[in-house]
């Protein structure tokens, strides 16, 4: 198995668990150890699994505007940490990498492994809740097959995606390619590059 086909069956593992209670605030069932790749990517997609639904809540169209307010705060939490936990996975793969010497043909590749891992986790989610679609007992005939026909681009874009993945990784270990680490340096949370926040010091 791949270390990516192993990442997939993690991901499907924790959005499972995740619909064990179908609750934002249920405490996570992790049962990977502290410390291990396979835990980071348990808990990274348990934030993946949390995030999506919490998106489906704040578009209630009743939803009160204070509690609104409050989910959005939610999200954008939830959104730094996803990025954290992404460049947490990167720096792991960097450590794995770090003994191969690239090639002096080496490129750098458009996005890096973490990054193209979170899309593998995004996707788990999809194809779980676009099955879900089709299960539903109150749903037409035309909107089940609406959904297995985008079900089936989402399992094709799946193996595509794995194979892309490792195709990568393995393209990193032969030193065909190099990977760097950049940190998102996102300016909104940070009350120093935020002018709202740094006006109100």
């Amino acid at each position: 198995m791949t270390f990516t086909e192993q990442a997939y069956k993690i991901f499907e593992q924790s959005v499972a668990d995740y619909h064990i209670d179908d609750d934002v605030d249920s405490a996570s069932r992790q049962p990977y150890a502290p410390g291990t790749i396979e835990h980071t990517l348990y808990a990274k997609n348990r934030i993946d699994a949390v995030q999506w639904h919490l998106e489906d809540i704040i578009r209630d169209p009743e939803i009160d505007p204070v509690a609104a307010l409050a989910l959005k705060r939610r999200i954008d939490a939830s959104n730094q940490e996803r990025t954290d936990m992404v460049e947490e996975i990167d720096s792991w793969f960097r450590d794995k990498f770090s003994s191969v010497r690239a090639s002096d043909e080496a490129t750098i590749n458009t996005e890096s492994p973490a990054w193209a891992i979170d899309r593998l986790s995004i996707l788990a989610l999809k194809i779980y809740h676009m099955a879900a679609e089709i299960a539903r007992d109150d749903a037409s005939p035309e909107h089940r097959s609406r959904c297995q026909a985008k079900l089936d681009i989402l399992e094709q874009q799946r193996v595509d995606l794995t194979q892309a993945i490792d195709s990568l990784l393995d393209d990193i270990a032969a030193g065909k390619k190099y990977m760097k680490v950049y940190r998102q340096m996102k300016m909104y949370n940070d009350e120093d590059t935020n002018p709202v926040l740094y006006a109100k010091k």
